[in-house]
């Protein structure tokens, strides 16, 4: 049973995470992060001891969480002996048999979500992505992620790659459109509170729709006309212009099938 976890890592996945995993009565040993400033944040948060000493990292302990950025795990555990010690990483992107260079006990742990250190979330509804190199520690990891969240699933490194790249489109890159939106507006003195109601029956139909279904808007039905204004009044920004162009064809397309 995993009860004594080390953080590696203070950014937004790790302080959601380790305050998940505290309420749960898991007990965070240690933080450790790349500068003493991140570290002692989230320590202080946790009230753990922390640092910024990768030799000081305390690994008597029953997981080593890795949540750093992609091109960071592999630069940490070169400096580090983990061979007989249980890590996961949280990436979306990598695959589990690269920590498998490292030990011989490894897994990943990918909450997928969004996080933001200055909002709070409900890990319990929190989909959590398990994979492990054994049954046993696939059977651990599955007790420990079912004691922050209600819904657990074991999805390979292949198919959460996927799930990756599906989230980026779902989440990230509308965001980007939010804030493009959002500084259309504001260049005419308007508010961005204008477009949230829009944006939350968006979000609410594709919970009950295929988000196909859930299209509406000049481009689904190539509304030229409406579609040249837009353009006009982008005329001073071609990169919105090519953004506009671009996805306007893309809907289009997919709706003409």
């Amino acid at each position: 049973m995993i009860q004594r976890v080390t953080l590696i890592g203070a950014g937004n996945l790790a302080t959601h995470l380790g305050k998940a995993f505290s309420k749960a009565g898991i007990q965070i040993v240690q933080v450790y992060s790349r500068t003493l400033e991140s570290a002692g944040t989230l320590g202080t948060i946790l009230d753990v001891p922390f640092t910024n000493v990768i030799h000081e990292i305390d690994l008597n302990v029953d997981l080593i969480v890795l949540s750093v950025k992609d091109d960071a795990i592999g630069q940490i555990l070169d400096r580090a002996d983990f061979r007989q010690r249980l890590i996961v990483h949280t990436a979306g992107s990598i695959s589990m048999n690269f920590l498998g260079q490292y030990s011989e006990r490894c897994g990943v742990f990918y909450p997928l979500q969004t996080f933001s250190k200055r909002r709070e979330v409900d890990f319990s509804g929190i989909p959590v992505c398990l994979e492990a190199n054994s049954t046993e520690i696939l059977t651990e990891l599955k007790e420990l992620a079912e004691k922050i969240s209600k819904t657990v699933y074991e999805i390979n490194s292949d198919d959460r790659k996927i799930l990756h790249l599906a989230a980026v489109f779902a989440s990230n890159f509308v965001n980007h459109f939010y804030d493009i939106g959002a500084r259309l507006l504001e260049k005419q003195g308007l508010a961005f509170d204008l477009l949230k109601p829009l944006i939350s029956e968006t979000a609410a139909k594709v919970m009950e729709m295929d988000p196909r279904d859930a299209q509406t808007g000049p481009a689904k039905r190539y509304d030229e006309t409406i579609i040249n204004k837009h353009l006009k009044l982008i005329d001073d920004r071609p990169d919105l212009r090519k953004i506009y162009s671009f996805v306007t064809n893309s809907i289009y397309q997919a709706h003409k099938k």
